[in-house]
């Protein structure tokens, strides 16, 4: 008799015979069993499913209400996760991702005034391209043409920009007429918002599983006593435990609205954030896992990208910013997760969170902050491969960097940095290295900072 982990039956000679789960995702094929593909989605899960309180606290800065921002985040989170799982076949987790939220809401709605609807209408023409990118296999023509020391660059700025954002919502940091910003007072607030970092940060250093999310469930813990025992206004606020979905957001996008031309900047960086945030993460992923084709190339890599691009389409209707493939999909992998069965038990895991927004609300912005610092110190993690010594890739690669925190727009950050690359290429005689899509890309930032 064969083991219950097996996905197939064994036939007269001895072989695995071809049916069920065994036939459709192919698990004796990649050495894996239901079982162990189960418990990489439950490990992906854990590592990822801080989303599902992040994102609509972020979403709740633009205007979006926390209960609509939490049900559009879960049900494009299991739409998007079981499409990877069934369509592209990969253990791989999509879900409204950070950085994309975070342009959302504090570089286009905060910073540059977009009206919120029209900024989800330019979340929908950025997936519209994606999608065109990705069926029409374009890929290669685009990666060719953004050097890759700026890809690195623009990953780090946004890892700032996250954790500058985490420690103004937490308190830490606060305006100061003299120097622009300083750090707060060591009140009841902040010392709790330390004490959940400091155990956040040795949960992850420790590597336990779900290690952000048990960091959010201490520090709202810790938060309990904020209002009642200690100073500083309430922060954890008991609602009820169970609601129903809220769907008062949904499908208000001005999809017309957002193809002014003035908006295209806007589009064009959330196209490029998203682009190379998934097929970085889909590169990274199948060099881990031996994930790859015949060829040695990233397996399924153009299903895979539809969904992520087709995902990003379905998210504006539903009142949330871009839906991207989550590097913690990484958890599930070094599990043994090889198959779309992963990222179809991530979808079902989700679907309860569609009921708890109630309880979810308790989670105050100082446990959600905990985890936005330490988002950004993840995605430092490329600084290392920038080639620093080479000035004429360095020099835009910084401006990119330390501009996208200190201008507060990501967008802001990326223009710039690529107008630099063009200029001191130019300047220094290099312009050789400089391919034409580059060069439509620096007229684009022209465009863009002549408008905003």
């Amino acid at each position: 008799m064969s083991s219950p982990d097996t996905a197939t039956q064994t036939a007269a000679d001895g072989r695995p015979a071809q049916g069920g789960l065994d036939a459709f995702f192919g698990l004796t094929e990649n050495g894996t069993t239901i079982r162990t593909e189960i418990m990489a989605g439950v490990a992906t899960f854990l590592a990822g499913m801080y989303i599902i309180v992040v994102n609509p606290a972020i979403l709740s800065d633009a205007g979006i209400p926390f209960s609509a921002g939490l049900t559009a985040t879960v049900i494009i989170s299991f739409l998007g996760s079981l499409a990877m799982g069934l369509y592209a076949r990969n253990p791989i987790l999509i879900a409204p991702g950070m950085g994309m939220n975070a342009l959302f809401t504090y570089t286009l709605v905060e910073g540059a005034g977009v009206p919120l609807e029209i900024a989800l209408g330019c979340v929908f023409w950025s997936g519209v391209i994606f999608v065109i990118l990705a069926v029409f296999n374009v890929r290669q023509i685009i990666v060719d043409a953004i050097p890759a020391n700026m890809r690195y660059a623009i990953t780090c700025g946004i890892g700032l920009f996250i954790t500058f954002i985490g420690l103004k919502n937490a308190g830490f940091i606060v305006s100061n007429p003299a120097t622009l910003v300083s750090m707060a007072d060591l009140g009841p607030s902040v010392l709790t918002f330390l004490a959940g970092l400091a155990l956040t940060g040795a949960f992850v250093a420790r590597k336990v599983p779900g290690a952000l999310v048990l960091g959010i469930a201490a520090t709202t813990l810790l938060a309990i006593p904020l209002g009642r025992m200690w100073g500083a206004d309430t922060a954890v606020v008991w609602d009820g435990l169970v609601a129903g979905p809220d769907f008062s957001f949904m499908f208000q996008v001005d999809v017309i609205g957002a193809l002014n031309y003035a908006f295209w900047p806007f589009i064009f960086v959330m196209l490029f954030t998203n682009f190379f945030d998934a097929l970085s993460c889909f590169m990274g992923l199948s060099e881990a896992a031996g994930l790859k084709d015949k060829d040695g190339n990233p397996r399924n890599l153009k299903q895979s990208m539809s969904v992520d691009a087709f995902s990003s389409i379905i998210a504006a209707p539903l009142g949330t910013s871009a839906a991207q493939t989550f590097i913690e999909s990484g958890a599930g992998v070094a599990q043994g997760g090889r198959t779309g069965l992963v990222a179809v038990t991530i979808a079902l895991l989700f679907l309860p969170f569609l009921f708890l927004s109630p309880l979810l609300e308790l989670v105050p912005a100082i446990a959600t902050s905990t985890v936005l610092v330490l988002v950004g110190l993840f995605m430092l993690a490329p600084v290392k491969k920038v080639e620093w010594e080479r000035y004429d890739e360095a020099i835009p690669a910084f401006l990119a960097v330390i501009l996208m925190p200190l201008t507060y727009s990501i967008t802001m950050g990326i223009a710039y940095g690529f107008l630099s690359y063009v200029v001191i290429k130019v300047l220094t005689g290099r312009i050789s290295d400089v391919k034409p899509a580059m060069l439509v890309v620096a007229a684009l930032c022209v465009l863009m900072l002549a408008t905003v």
